[in-house]
């Protein structure tokens, strides 16, 4: 049997904010550590979903957001052995001084035109001097490191055990069996998830961050004396996100290189397994089979997509594990999965912003429907648009979604919001 432990802990890490601009300013740490002095100019292209992802979200530990920002201070205050991680010690002289180098215009951002939808080369130039580094396919995964030109590092493909998702060849119903069979003990690593996650939910519920969808869906509920299930699961996650996108000083637990994927696939059933008093055993168990079918539909989606992860693979993932927790079985899980295909499969992704809180909201509120919906035996017909009879074609068909058919629709998305910066 696939190794599902191992497939948890490679995907399931710690990041602080956003990956896409926490990557960026790990490749600039990493180039500005490499030319082993400040440069005079930093120079950075990638490609369009990792620009579409940075552009607009919150900087941790500042009130500041976007790509041009998180670079810079990558480069003051970067440290890359802290991977996504890499902002953790950022200070207010750090701020000011890459404030500074941007008002200086000393750091360049430009579209680079690849395949590759994760993909950030960073170059810091001092005088005659240069240093590089490229991350491609993977946040942490940098791929080549250059000095003055001559390449000093870099990684072989096929030794690269941060490659592509799709390497796992996963299938749900071999997801479902290890669930079921695993020694409970082989899952307490996902404490550091419930203790990290639940974190930053409790503070987006306290304070007001980003458009507050979770702080006013909660305090709506209590005002009204209406709290209900679907409420409380609801306002958890889209509080997180709301604290997340808005630059709160917390790290998450991300999964498949997304904080608000890991929000969206651990939370739910965090908040559910606590509304209906689930021992410890029942929320490991659910929320191992919430990460792996996760990282399962990621595997066909890929990394970045038009197609928003959180809200399409990690509500995916959460509808099988509050399905579990509800008393569903196998069936019922299949059910749930074809459900919530085709209810929320065109969700679009438009970059990391404070809005994705909402679309967090949206899709776990069509996944607690979903999972309400499969046990009961309802199930969407074979046929009906793009839901197959198999559960993995009804996945196979959403990630062709996302990567073929909706292609173009990608860099109308990137037009867009570039013409609305400008």
């Amino acid at each position: 049997m696939t190794d599902m432990v191992e497939i948890m802990k490679r995907e399931i890490v710690c990041a602080l904010g956003c990956t896409e601009p926490s990557a960026v300013a790990l490749a600039v740490a990493k180039a500005r550590e490499t030319l082993g002095e400040e440069p005079d100019r930093i120079l950075i292209k990638v490609s369009g979903n990792i620009l579409k992802n940075a552009m607009n979200v919150g900087i941790p530990g500042t009130n500041l957001k976007g790509i041009e920002i998180a670079a810079a201070l990558g480069c003051v205050a970067g440290k890359a052995d802290c991977g996504l991680e890499v902002l953790q010690n950022v200070e207010e002289s750090h701020i000011r001084q890459a404030q500074e180098m941007l008002r200086q215009g000393r750091v360049e951002i430009g579209l680079k035109e690849c395949e590759e939808r994760l993909y950030i080369e960073a170059k810091c130039l001092k005088g005659d001097k240069s240093a590089e580094a490229v991350i491609e396919k993977c946040h942490t995964n940098i791929a080549s490191v250059c000095k003055n030109d001559k390449v000093i590092y870099f990684r072989e493909k096929e030794n690269n055990r941060e490659e592509a998702l799709d390497s796992y060849h996963l299938s749900f119903r071999e997801i479902w069996n290890f669930i079921q069979v695993c020694d409970f003990s082989q899952l307490e690593f996902l404490e550091e998830v419930i203790q990290v996650n639940s974190r930053i939910a409790e503070e987006g519920l306290r304070k007001s961050y980003g458009m507050g969808v979770g702080k006013h869906l909660a305090d709506r509920g209590k005002r009204a004396h209406e709290e209900d299930f679907q409420t409380c699961v609801v306002s958890y996650v889209s509080a997180a996100a709301d604290a997340r996108m808005a630059g709160c000083p917390l790290p998450v637990m991300a999964t498949t290189g997304s904080g608000n994927q890991g929000l969206t696939a651990s939370l739910p059933v965090i908040a559910a397994a606590g509304w209906l008093k689930s021992s410890k055993e029942e929320l490991y168990r659910a929320l191992a089979l919430s990460e792996l079918v996760t990282i399962h539909v990621k595997e066909y989606i890929g990394k970045l997509s038009a197609l928003c992860g959180c809200a399409i693979a990690a509500s995916i993932g959460s509808a099988c594990g509050i399905t579990r927790l509800l008393g569903g079985g196998y069936e019922h899980m299949e059910h749930a999965v074809k459900n919530m295909v085709a209810d929320i499969s065109g969700l679009i992704c438009d970059g990391a912003k404070a809005g994705c809180a909402l679309k967090i909201a949206t899709s776990i509120s069509g996944a607690i429907q979903c999972a309400y919906l499969a046990l009961e035996g309802v199930e969407v017909p074979e046929r009906d648009g793009i839901v197959c009879g198999s559960v993995e074609d009804t996945i196979y068909n959403l990630g062709n979604l996302g990567n073929s058919g909706m292609r173009i629709t990608d860099h109308v998305i990137l037009d867009m919001m570039l013409a609305g910066k400008a």
